[in-house]
């Protein structure tokens, strides 16, 4: 164990050690000159200028920062002077006098050299640059954030200093939450891993509770008695939080600052303390043991949430599916319950029952149905015919008991959480934390104090003990503290829209980050100044500081998605879910069947003209007359967005006044019961640079997003496809989901496919069984591990591929330009080797084949030209390899680049 060393003193080099029972450093009486006092054990003092003494251990330090014990500022020391381990005698820059205080009441620093440093140089320059560059409306601000760069304090605890070194500490675990504003899983998860480290993520799609998470986490930063400031780059993310606290009735511990002008109006009104207080509140135990029960409950509410959603998902695939066996007058086999197959069971049976072919089943066929599937009478499956009725009955099947089973789960989960009145021990876990909070507030915030915005930076400590939350734009901050003042906490939101500079000044005044945002938005629109950054990942022409926090400390950082879904109907969420969330999103509004989606597709033409389109307003108020004709003028707020401020223009003058009118960009952040969106562009003006800021996955993502109960897709006919991005995915998407009445345009026929999936991976699960290989043929073999190591690559992950599918599911039947002799080779079992879909949309893209050497024959020959005639009128294209060609892996990608983004073409 460590031993501090003995101290000894000396007066005129005379040990005085040995003799005295303690001593002290002061001011003598004519306040002229420090002295040391020694107290003897006799009762006797005297005293000694100091600098006729020595002490040992003495250590002098310059240019130190230092902190008092309980005070938020650092101050500025020329000089410190530690005597004997028990007083420091500092100089402060500017005062001439030195001051004599306990070693335990300050601590010291060394000042780091962050400010000379190439990342930190970089944002200067940068800053500076940015004020040569700054125009009229931009020059104050661009000053504004240079001035507060040089007052940031050269402190190595801050949030900054780990920011620019790459360097995120962990924290000692924290035990004790309240959650006063409600929780969920994830929720939950984000306030426990905020403390976890010094710098923390949390990721909040659109609609999943951001703000209830920061009110949590900041409820628990009151509580331990810190600090906070809730900063962003856009004042409505800080104006939403107050708001809420104003709701909870805290919003007397906020100092709403910022720009002067907002300073001046918080000074002008100041916010009372509490109208009330609980005359009791539970105990910490008591919150815990709710929370701990709640924790066993938090799953289950989720489970049943995601139950709901994936039922929801099976009812419309099993309409679709009884939909095509219908059109197709296909008769299907119904007497399956006997058989008690599951529905991997059931997946299975189809895979091997199309391996068959229309061969009769033989002694080693009946052995494997009895042994696999329990199938001792199989009149079903021996002949053709009658096999596929079975083949058609056992999708249906399939579905009836993936739907049986996810409903079994989804009553067990329900009685669960009624059985354990998880409700009420919520709303019980909320109420009882904020009355906690609130009884803790009262105890510990002074209220009779009185601030001016002249003066309350002096008394900073004081300030920021009666409103321990400090709001403000991120590039004010700075200005809103107390010169060299240092908070606990800065919580960023919205950073996915923080520009980096001046985002860096709310982590250079903190010692903890909490950033809050989504990567999947819009982000910010840096200025291009021309500045070399000196790594890539600080940058702050490519990234945002959400991004930027991402890459420079990799998985160092605590990342928690928020995946609680509360805004938007689950249809209009579930495209952004599937297309940009990985279906991590779990949505928790209830799909009542309400016509969520809709889609206005416009006549051929070229109806865009600078950036605004008539045709696609005038197409949207006619739908809305038909609206109204067949349902009444629908209630709640409607807005109209665009990605052009041209065609937002356009629109004041002709949609209703109910409509509120803006561009996709600035409605980030807002939300209304109906969004309509336009995308403007028609196929001449849809030029690649055109096609990218339209179809851009933060813009779409947005614009779907914002709708609570409706969303309307207005686009010109066939004017995305070719781009095959976001706007094609969301037009195959609400044409899949929508009710036909909501399709306004000629109905598009899109082949079914969405058993395909699980039912591939049956077949590769079969096959891994009865042999490594995917098939039996060699040459499938090949291509099947061609096709995935293809579509492994990024720019084609939006598509997969399946084996061996039946080409009467790929073309209708009811398609008027097929022949007789077509429809008969339809019927008799034709079928692809492989088939190319889009994942989202389920829409099949084109048809891979292999030729061997039997294709040479006249027969073959003949039944090739009928499939390729009959793809080529149901559109879907085809690629034919032939087993003698080489370079087969560049034909296919050349196959699959087909449908790829131009741009990601040339990459």
């Amino acid at each position: 164990m460590h031993k501090e060393p003995a101290v000894s003193i000396y007066v005129n080099d005379e040990d005085k050690t040995g003799q005295i029972s303690d001593w002290k450093i002061g001011w003598g009486n004519t306040w002229d000159a420090l002295r040391l006092t020694c107290y003897f054990p006799s009762g006797k003092s005297y005293s000694w200028p100091l600098h006729e003494c020595k002490i040992t251990p003495t250590h002098e330090l310059n240019e130190q920062l230092g902190l008092k014990k309980g005070s938020a500022v650092l101050s500025a020391l020329d000089r410190a002077v530690i005597y004997g381990n028990k007083y420091i005698v500092v100089e402060y820059s500017g005062n001439s006098k030195p001051y004599v205080m306990n070693a335990g009441n300050i601590e010291l620093f060394n000042k780091t050299t962050l400010h000379k440093e190439p990342t930190f140089e970089y944002f200067t320059t940068l800053a500076e640059a940015r004020v040569a560059q700054a125009g009229p409306d931009d020059d104050a601000i661009s000053n504004n954030v240079l001035r507060q760069l040089k007052k940031l304090p050269p402190y190595a605890e801050t949030a900054l200093h780990a920011y620019c070194h790459g360097s995120n500490q962990q924290r000692a675990p924290e035990e004790g939450f309240i959650y006063p504003f409600g929780i969920n899983e994830s929720q939950l998860e984000a306030v426990e891993q905020a403390f976890a480290s010094q710098i923390s993520l949390i990721e909040g799609p659109p609609g999943t509770g951001k703000t209830q998470t920061i009110l949590n986490i900041i409820a628990n930063i009151l509580v331990r008695g810190n600090t906070v400031a809730i900063v962003s780059n856009n004042n409505a993310a800080v104006e939403n939080v107050y708001e809420k606290l104003d709701k909870a009735g805290l919003g007397y511990l906020a100092a709403r600052l910022g720009s002067s002008k907002k300073r001046d109006a918080f000074f002008s009104a100041p916010s009372d303390g509490p109208d009330d207080f609980p005359d009791s509140a539970p105990d910490r135990q008591e919150i815990q043991s709710d929370l701990y029960h709640l924790k066993e409950h938090l799953h289950a509410h989720n489970a049943v949430a995601r139950l709901q959603a994936e039922i929801d998902e099976l009812t419309i695939e099993r309409r679709y599916l009884a939909q095509w066996q219908s059109n197709n007058s296909l008769s299907t086999l119904s007497d399956l319950e006997k058989y008690n197959l599951s529905p991997q069971k059931t997946t299975d049976l189809l895979v091997y029952l199309h391996q068959l072919g229309e061969r009769r089943l033989g002694i080693k066929d009946r052995i494997n149905l009895l042994l696999k599937f329990k199938i001792l009478r199989t009149k079903h499956f021996n002949e053709w015919e009658r096999r596929k009725s079975a083949i058609y009955g056992l999708q249906l099947h399939y579905y009836d008991k993936a739907l049986l089973d996810k409903q079994t789960a989804l009553t067990s989960y329900q009685e669960e959480l009624q059985s354990a009145h998880f409700e009420t021990l919520l709303d019980h876990l909320t109420s009882s934390s904020m009355a906690y909070l609130k009884r803790h507030l009262y105890e510990h915030i002074a209220r009779d104090e009185t601030f001016d915005s002249k003066s309350y930076r002096k008394r900073f400590d004081t300030f920021i003990k009666r409103y321990p939350i400090i709001g403000s734009s991120s590039h004010s901050i700075i200005n809103s503290l107390g010169q060299g003042a240092i908070l606990d906490y800065v919580i960023i939101d919205e950073a996915s829209q923080q520009d980096i500079v001046p985002g860096i000044l709310a982590l250079g005044c903190a010692r903890n980050l909490i950033i809050v945002g989504d990567r999947k938005q819009l982000p910010h629109i840096p200025t291009a100044t021309g500045v070399t950054a000196p790594s890539e990942f600080y940058d702050c022409e490519k990234y945002s500081l959400l991004d930027s926090c991402v890459s420079v400390f990799e998985d160092s950082i605590s990342v928690t998605l928020l995946k609680e879904h509360y805004r938007c109907h689950p249809r209009i969420i579930q495209f952004c879910n599937q297309q940009f969330y990985d279906n991590q999103l779990i949505p928790m509004t209830q799909d009542r069947n309400e016509k969520a989606l809709t889609l206005l597709e416009t006549a051929k033409g070229n109806h865009a003209r600078n950036n605004a389109n008539l045709r696609e307003l005038d197409s949207l108020l006619k739908t809305l007359e038909w609206n109204e004709e067949s349902e009444g003028k629908s209630e709640g707020s409607k807005g109209f967005i665009a990605p052009y401020n041209a065609q937002v223009s356009l629109s004041q003058n002709l949609l209703p006044a109910e409509f509120v009118k803006n561009t996709v960009h600035k409605f980030q952040g807002r939300e209304c019961d109906e969004i309509v969106f336009s995308t403007v562009l028609d196929k001449k003006q849809g030029s690649q640079k055109n096609l990218g800021f339209v179809d851009d996955p933060h813009l779409i993502n947005v614009a779907v997003s914002r709708a609570k109960n409706k969303f309307t897709l207005v686009t010109g006919d066939d004017v995305f496809t070719a781009n095959n991005a976001h706007i094609a995915a969301l037009t195959r998407y609400i044409k899949y989901y929508a009710d036909e009445t909501q399709i306004h345009r000629a109905p598009v026929i899109s082949a079914f496919d969405l058993l395909y999936e699980e039912y591939d991976r049956s077949l590769e699960r079969l096959n891994g069984r009865l042999q490594a290989s995917d098939s039996s043929f060699k040459s499938e073999q090949i291509v099947a591990r061609l096709l995935r190591d293809t579509l492994s690559i990024t720019m084609y992950q939006a598509m997969t591929f399946h084996s061996q599918i039946a080409l009467i599911q790929l073309a209708s039947l009811t398609n008027e330009t097929l022949t007789a002799r077509e429809i008969d080779f339809m019927r008799n079992r034709a079928s692809c080797d492989f088939v190319i879909y889009y994942r989202v949309g389920k829409t099949p893209l084109g048809v891979i084949e292999i030729d061997g050497g039997q294709h040479d024959s006249p027969l073959q020959a003949e039944r090739d030209a009928l499939k390729n005639s009959i793809l080529k009128k149901s559109n879907v294209h085809i690629l034919r390899l032939r087993t003698n060609e080489s370079h087969i892996e560049e034909r296919i990608e050349k196959f699959l680049a087909t449908w790829m983004h131009s741009s990601e073409k040339a990459l």
